[in-house]
């Protein structure tokens, strides 16, 4: 936000309210309540392989302990919240004063009893967390079909 001197209130209000209106975030699908806060959605890929499935979603500026992962009902949601106060202050008077907030949530369905959900491991590194979600052994097994020739 910039400080900008008006010369008359009167004369430039209608112009001064437009330009708050509209260079507001509020046509954004999902923020109906026009406050300013950083909710998104993280890009994500997902590669599934023979052993299982891999997952890497970008969410940079978060720290490991920032994100909260779940696997309830064969369904894995990965979450994450941060918040930022920065302030500049000249004895006890604000000359600057932010918050900021921002937060990630995303959820995934898998194939049901093809999870092995003790197995599941998580890093986050360089802004990217990586998850790999292995199949269960009987899986595995299952995946080679002899056929008899007659």
């Amino acid at each position: 936000m910039n400080l900008v001197k008006r010369n008359s209130a009167l004369n430039n209000a209608l112009p001064m309210l437009l330009d708050n209106f509209f260079n507001r975030d509020a046509f954004r699908e999902g923020n109906l309540n026009f406050y300013d806060a950083s909710t998104s959605i993280p890009a994500v890929n997902i590669k599934e392989n023979a052993d299982g499935y891999a997952l890497e979603m970008v969410a940079p500026g978060m720290a490991k302990t920032d994100f909260k992962i779940e696997l309830e009902n064969d369904v894995l949601t990965i979450s994450a919240e941060k918040s930022n106060q920065t302030t500049e202050s000249d004895e006890g008077v604000y000359s600057r004063k932010e918050f900021s907030y921002q937060s990630l949530k995303r959820s995934f369905t898998f194939p049901q009893d093809i999870v092995d959900t003790e197995r599941i491991e998580a890093k986050y590194e360089d802004g990217i967390l990586y998850i790999k979600i292995p199949k269960k052994e009987e899986v595995l097994r299952n995946r080679i079909k002899q056929i008899e020739i007659s």
